[in-house]
């Protein structure tokens, strides 16, 4: 957490509120999720430097920053449990000030903080060479045109892991996690400890179209909170009241009305299933 409709959410935000915004200074209270950057090399780079578009790739955030005379650089944030962006023009939340990591002061008088609880995530500096290399390494967006039942099949079949835990494999398919892999794997009836190799043409086209449907819709709820997850004004996403299986353990399946087993032994995460229905 963040997964995609999380990030894709915040990338929304901050394209609408800060894009046109000059960063002016930096402020580093906890250098430690700094990668590729020191503190320093942060303040020299970013000031004077315009927001020119903030989007998402896999669970990524990225700000474009442009300057006249010098070449465009990337600052891409990765929020992983706790990490997030908060645009806050005097009227954020007191307590979402809290555990901030890093803030660019912008020249209208607001800062966008990055916020991170246990500091898991990263913000790095980025030439566009390395980005590229960075983010090549990436597997295909599952809401891309590029993404149909046959090239899932493609980038997922060979595999013969769970296919839960192929479909969080960011090397594979960016932005799904453990999440989304859930519920995808409950509406399209598929037991998540199958191997990957074991989906047959039909399954391929119902769990595309599954996946493609929740992240959409958690998407439009502006993403899932449970706990730490806020938007980029800092409020909290409404998708977990859609949410069919992740967190339900014990529950009875909406589908066939069994109990919802709750297990870490297929990839190590609590993986929630019905072991009924699933196939």
């Amino acid at each position: 957490m963040p997964e995609l409709p999380e990030t894709e959410t915040i990338a929304r935000d901050l394209h609408q509120l800060v894009v046109g915004a000059q960063i002016v200074g930096v402020q580093v209270p906890r250098a430690d999720v700094l990668r590729e950057v020191d503190s320093d090399g942060l303040q020299r780079a970013l000031c004077g430097r315009t927001i020119g578009a903030v989007w998402r790739r896999a669970k990524l955030i990225v700000l474009d920053l442009a300057q006249a005379n010098h070449e465009p650089m990337h600052l891409v944030v990765q929020p992983r449990f706790t990490g997030a962006l908060l645009v806050d023009d005097g009227t954020l939340e007191a307590a979402l000030r809290d555990y901030v990591c890093v803030s660019l002061l912008l020249a209208d008088g607001r800062k966008l903080h990055y916020r991170d609880v246990r500091r898991l995530g990263t913000v790095s500096l980025m030439r566009v060479p390395r980005f590229a290399t960075y983010t090549n390494a990436l597997g295909m967006e599952p809401l891309s045109n590029a993404c149909t039942p046959f090239t899932l099949a493609g980038a997922l079949g060979s595999s013969t892991r769970a296919i839960k835990a192929v479909l969080m494999d960011q090397t594979r398919l960016a932005g799904v996690g453990n999440i989304y892999a859930t519920e995808a794997c409950w509406s399209a009836a598929i037991d998540p400890s199958r191997a990957a190799s074991s989906l047959n043409s039909v399954e391929w086209a119902t769990l595309h179209t599954e996946l493609q449907r929740i992240l959409q819709a958690s998407v439009a709820a502006r993403g899932t909170s449970f706990r730490d997850y806020r938007d980029a004004t800092g409020a909290r996403g409404a998708f977990v009241s859609q949410l069919v299986a992740y967190g339900r353990a014990g529950e009875r399946c909406p589908r066939c009305t069994h109990t919802l087993i709750g297990t870490a032994a297929i990839d190590g995460r609590m993986t929630v299933f019905c072991a009924w229905c699933q196939r």
